[in-house]
């Protein structure tokens, strides 16, 4: 790999070259050689950075001159990148991105995040504590504006716009990104205290067969649902849900309505089980596979914005926090 000389080095006998021997100047025209080799014109470089066609053409010839070699074969109709222009190309890119994300950094803290921030998040995770992190995030940083959109599907965030993600690793479709652990979500079976004193209450994974089975449309499992009991044996048994929806706040009215007995978040339905509105079924058996991991995602660019920044890294500290206090609070329990 051509090796990038320090930037004071030039020592050029030529006024334009002794010239472009100012560090500014060289990283100038490294942004001007790169942008030429992006778009393989000098004219599409030249419109890009807003200079005249002679201004970029008059910065790579410096650089060949200050290197003595040719980084770009030229003809009338292309431009392309020598042997030696591609070498020397790896090398700027490596440069400007260390100093764009310097830049970036010290940018970023003395500014406060402002400007509209677009999110995305799994309809199913928002019904899980979304709201109380957004206020508080919007009361710490007023300057930031939100714009969530719910959805049940993939998502490619890039292509749609969005900012940051807050879903299943596996919904997202997009290249590149930086992914975040965020939280875990357990699911749970529950049934009204009514639907209970009608139909009985199993005890064993195999009588959920003769209940009435509400369960997400989208779920994994299919038609078989494997348990682990508390020896460590699994178990597995057929349901074929009587009432299936893509909404678990649907799917958690439903079995508050008698309906049946739902697979739900047990974060999303903890307070009906602590005020006896639902009844946690099997709790000495895990439902394989129920566990969902929540992530939050963004655009792996060369630097994040200041609200990018300040809104992940406000969102991994309140579920680190509300992770660390559910945890406490189940050892008291115990």
């Amino acid at each position: 790999m051509l090796t990038l000389p320090p930037l004071l080095a030039y020592t050029n006998r030529s006024q334009d070259a002794s010239h472009l021997a100012t560090s500014m100047n060289q990283f100038q025209a490294m942004r001007v050689f790169m942008k030429v080799a992006e778009t393989e014109s000098f004219g599409r470089a030249a419109a890009a950075l807003d200079l005249s066609n002679a201004v970029v053409t008059r910065y790579v010839s410096l650089l060949e001159a200050h290197l003595h070699t040719r980084l770009l074969n030229r003809t009338t109709r292309s431009v392309s990148l020598t042997e030696a222009g591609r070498a020397y190309a790896e090398g700027c890119r490596a440069v400007i991105d260390q100093v764009e994300a310097i830049e970036a950094s010290v940018a970023n803290s003395s500014v406060d995040p402002s400007g509209t921030l677009k999110l995305v998040a799994s309809a199913s995770f928002s019904l899980l504590g979304l709201t109380p992190m957004l206020r508080e995030f919007r009361e710490r940083y007023a300057n930031v504006k939100l714009r969530l959109t719910l959805l049940h599907r993939p998502v490619d965030l890039v292509a749609e716009g969005f900012d940051v993600g807050i879903v299943m690793p596996q919904l997202v479709s997009s290249g590149m990104l930086i992914n975040r652990p965020l939280v875990s979500v357990a699911a749970v079976l529950v049934a009204s205290p009514g639907y209970l004193s009608r139909r009985g209450t199993p005890a064993r994974p195999a009588a959920l067969a003769q209940h009435e089975f509400l369960a997400p449309s989208a779920d994994i499992h299919g038609s078989t649902w494997s348990f682990v009991g508390p020896s460590g044996v699994q178990e597995s048994v057929a349901l074929d849900p009587a009432y299936a929806v893509n909404s678990s706040h649907m799917l958690r009215q439903a079995a508050l309505a008698e309906m049946g007995i739902a697979v739900l978040p047990e974060s999303y339905v903890a307070q009906d089980i602590d005020t006896g509105a639902l009844v946690r079924l099997l709790p000495g058996y895990a439902l394989k596979d129920a566990q969902k991991d929540v992530s939050i995602v963004y655009p792996g660019r060369r630097h994040v914005s200041a609200k990018t920044r300040a809104f992940v890294d406000f969102a991994l500290a309140y579920f680190r926090e509300r992770e660390s206090v559910n945890a406490n609070h189940a050892a008291l329990s115990e």
